[in-house]
């Protein structure tokens, strides 16, 4: 992260090929780990892009889409954040409906 890897990675999360926005995601997911990260992820708009994969995405998509948004909610700012992405509902979804992975 402090190479400056997360701008890109949330870039390929919202405008890379349906491979690279999970491999993103993905690498969100490792990243959102560290509460450092927590902060540059949000701070680098990547919570939108990760809402809409948890929505709109493939399996593999939301899946990791979910488990970055579940770590990054360990930030307090970044619940509300997600929140008012609309990020409540896709996670709603996914815990009955899901894969298991999703869920």
């Amino acid at each position: 992260a402090k190479a400056g890897g997360i701008a890109p990675l949330v870039a390929l999360a919202r405008g890379g090929t349906e491979k690279q926005k999970e491999a993103a995601a993905a690498a969100l997911v490792n990243l959102a780990r560290n509460a450092d990260n927590q902060v540059a992820i949000a701070r680098a708009g990547g919570i939108a892009p990760l809402v809409a994969l948890a929505r709109d995405g493939t399996d593999g998509q939301k899946e990791e889409a979910a488990g970055a948004l579940v770590n990054l909610a360990f930030n307090a700012d970044n619940k509300v954040a997600i929140a008012k992405a609309g990020g409540i509902a896709p996670l709603v979804a996914l815990a009955p409906g899901g894969t298991d992975g999703e869920k």
